[in-house]
């Protein structure tokens, strides 16, 4: 037997990033190991810090941020209250975890420009590209290149996106997780915006999202290190997102695991 490499598909989160939208960005503030022997002082009475080992304490933090910070993964309730045509839709606490853990597959569209649609079209000839047919339960990861943004106020508006059609596509083939290396699975919001202001077309709203409405899925975004997988299929993805009651989103580290 192989092997197994393990690919990191996520970014850290980090504070003061302008890579999000200002009400978004991450805020931590780290309690060191100085002030954390202050805190254990709250704790144990009558301690004293050169009880401490070299006078120190723990260390940890405290985070202010979205469920949708840093690399997560959208629930179908974050599109809409109902999915499946009425259904009430899933909060990613009910998420089945057999959904999370299941064969990649990674479409390339580094090509196309941003803003850009990827169409049902563009992903079929990329399949054919890759000798590749989707099955259900297949997790299906979009490369734009917009992962190389991240850190700048440039992430915002970079890489191509979905749109419904091609979302509706992976999604009536069985598949219900996806992902992007883009701030979002929809085109950069701005150019959803202006398209919206010059056609008056309330269908351009989001549409890769409001797709779920149709037909429940997930999808991650702010994926990275696409590269490193290294091939278009072949490999294991694993996405198991944190469990927060009722809530739109969770964070998640996914990772590529490829049998060498």
């Amino acid at each position: 037997m192989g092997q197994k490499r393990f690919v990191d598909l996520s970014i850290s989160i980090e504070t003061g990033l302008p890579s999000d939208p200002s009400m978004m960005i991450p805020k931590i503030d780290y309690i060191d190991h100085v002030m954390g022997a202050d805190s254990m002082q709250e704790f144990f009475p009558g301690v004293k810090k050169d009880q401490l080992p070299g006078g120190l304490g723990w260390a940890l933090e405290f985070m202010t941020l979205t469920t949708h910070s840093g690399t997560h993964l959208d629930a179908p309730y974050h599109y809409h209250p109902t999915m499946d045509k009425g259904k009430p839709a899933s909060t990613i606490d009910e998420i089945p975890l057999d959904w999370c853990f299941n064969d990649g597959v990674l479409l390339d569209f580094r090509h196309k420009g941003d803003g850009e649609r990827i169409t049902a079209q563009d992903v079929e000839n990329e399949l054919k590209r890759i000798s590749y047919e989707i099955k259900p339960l297949d997790i299906v990861l979009v490369q734009t290149g917009a992962e190389a943004f991240w850190g700048t106020e440039e992430y915002l508006v970079k890489g191509a996106g979905m749109d419904r059609e091609s979302t509706l596509f992976l999604t009536e083939k069985g598949v219900k997780v996806v992902g992007i290396d883009a701030w979002s699975w929809d085109r950069p919001l701005p150019y959803l915006a202006k398209e919206f202001k010059d056609t008056g077309d309330p269908k351009v709203i989001w549409e890769a999202h409001f797709a779920g409405i149709e037909t429940g899925y997930c999808h991650m975004e702010k994926m990275a290190n696409l590269s490193a997988i290294g091939r278009p299929h072949g490999f294991t993805v694993c996405c198991f997102p944190i469990k927060i009651k009722g809530a739109s989103a969770g964070w998640v580290r996914p990772v590529a695991i490829v049998e060498e």
